[in-house]
Parts: structure tokens; sequence; C-alpha cells
């Protein structure tokens, strides 16, 4: 392997590098980081929160909206925590954009991102 493939691969993904800019952090300071790679459609997500829907498609889940705020905070988090997902460690992921930190289901108790691309 080549030492730039190397560097790429050990390289912090942060939050905020990831989806667009979004609506202003003062509407909406919260947003879902979804690994739909990684989702195999146990539909937890969407029977604890109203934001996560079941695709009958690809029967998988999706979140109808990216970027929540205060009021929609809480069924996300609910959301993060019992997705089964990537050995417990979940697929959602819910961030503080003010912060850029993972609120959940932030599995290294750090706030650090736990994407696994």
């Amino acid at each position: 392997m080549s030492d730039e493939a190397e560097t790429d691969r050990d390289e912090v993904v942060r939050a905020s590098d990831i989806g667009g800019e979004g609506p202003p952090i003062e509407e909406k300071p919260y947003k879902i980081v979804f690994e739909a790679n990684k989702c195999f459609g146990a539909g937890k997500c969407a029977e604890v929160g109203d934001n996560w829907v079941m695709d009958v498609r690809s029967g998988m889940a999706k979140p109808r909206s990216y970027y929540i705020d205060e009021e929609d905070l809480e069924e996300n988090v609910r959301a993060a925590e019992v997705c089964p997902a990537k050995k417990d460690a979940g697929v959602i992921h819910v961030i503080d954009r003010r912060t850029d930190e993972e609120i959940a289901p932030d599995p290294h108790g750090d706030g650090t991102l736990s994407v696994d691309w």
C-alpha cells in the first residue's frame, strides 16, 4: 500500500466535512450523518423517531431531514442509540453543528465522529 493511501485512510473525518452547509446553525443546530451503506433495515430508528421512515423499495431507513432543531433532537438521539447496525455502534450519528461533536451514539465517548465508510 502506498504512503499516500495510508495517510488518506488515517485522516480524521469531521462532521462538518460531510454534506452541504444546510440551513443556518441558529435554526437547525444539529445534523444527521447517516451511513446508508451500512444500514441493514432493522427499522428500530423508524419505531422510535418520526424523522425516520422505512423505504419499501430498498428495505432501508432514511431520514426525512438531515438538519434538525432542539424539538427533534431527543427522538433522533434515541434513533441513533437503538440502531443495531455496525456491531451496535449504529449508523445514525447526531452531530452538534456548533461544536462539530457527535452527541449520539458516541461509542468512543469523546465526541468524535464514529463513521466507518
